[in-house]
C-alpha cells in the first residue's frame, strides 16, 4: 500500500503509479489518454496496478472491449464493465466510483474532451477517495479520461497520447504534464512485458 508523505516543505507528495517503462504517474488524481491506441495504453497502466478496475463506457455507441484481445495484456477478470444511458452519466459514475476510494483504477472512455468544472470534481472526488482507501488498506484511486484525437481535457494532471507505429511498436507521447516537459518514447513488446525502446524523434 502507498502511503502520503510529505517532501521538506510540508507539501503533499502524492503516491506514483507506474505506466510503463520508468515513466509514472500520480495516484490521486485525473490524467487523460488520447489517441488510437488510447485504450491499449490503458490496459498497460492496468498490468502494473493491484486489484479491480471499473471501466465506464457510453452503452449507446457499439466498440466494446473483449477479453481475447484484452488477455495479451490484461487478466479480463479484474475488468467490471459499467454502461451508461446518458452522456452526463458518463462522468457522474467516474466520480461517484473515485470518492468511493473501492477500487485503485477507474477509466472512463468519453465522447469528447470534457470541459473545467467536472475535470476539477473528478481530482476532489479522487482527494476524497483516498481517505477512504487508507481504510479498505488500498491504493488511492487514479482516474484515467479516456478521449478521442488529440485529446484536451482542461485541468489534468498529465496528458499522454498514444499510436500504433510500424514492426509491432507504439509512439507514446507525454503532450501535457504539470512537472515535466513534453516528450515522446517508441515502446515494443520486451520479454518482461512492454518496455521502453528508446525516445522518439520529433
Amino acid at each position: 500500500m502507498t502511503t502520503q508523505l510529505l517532501d521538506r516543505h510540508g507539501a503533499r507528495v502524492r503516491p506514483m503509479q507506474r505506466l510503463v517503462g520508468d515513466l509514472a504517474i500520480s495516484r490521486a488524481r485525473v490524467h487523460e489518454f488520447c489517441g488510437p491506441a488510447r485504450r491499449v495504453l490503458a490496459m498497460f497502466l492496468m498490468a502494473h496496478c493491484q486489484g479491480p478496475v471499473i471501466w465506464i463506457h457510453p452503452g449507446w455507441r457499439p466498440e466494446r472491449l473483449y477479453p481475447d484481445g484484452m488477455c495479451e495484456f490484461v487478466e479480463p477478470g479484474r475488468m467490471i464493465f459499467a454502461r451508461t444511458r446518458r452522456p452526463e452519466d458518463l462522468l457522474w459514475s467516474m466520480e461517484e466510483t473515485l470518492r468511493s476510494g473501492a477500487v485503485p483504477l477507474v477509466v472512463v472512455d468519453l465522447i469528447e474532451p470534457p470541459p473545467l468544472t467536472p475535470v476539477r470534481r473528478q481530482h476532489l472526488a479522487a482527494e476524497t477517495g483516498s481517505e477512504a482507501a487508507a481504510e479498505l488498506g488500498i491504493d488511492p484511486p487514479l482516474g484515467i479520461l479516456l478521449t478521442p484525437g488529440r485529446g484536451g481535457a482542461p485541468g489534468i494532471e498529465t496528458r499522454w497520447h498514444m499510436a500504433y507505429a510500424p514492426h509491432d511498436r507504439w509512439r507514446l507521447d507525454r503532450l501535457r504534464s504539470r512537472m515535466e516537459p513534453p516528450a515522446g518514447w517508441i515502446l515494443r513488446r520486451g520479454h518482461d512485458g512492454i518496455e521502453i525502446e528508446g525516445r522518439a524523434a520529433d
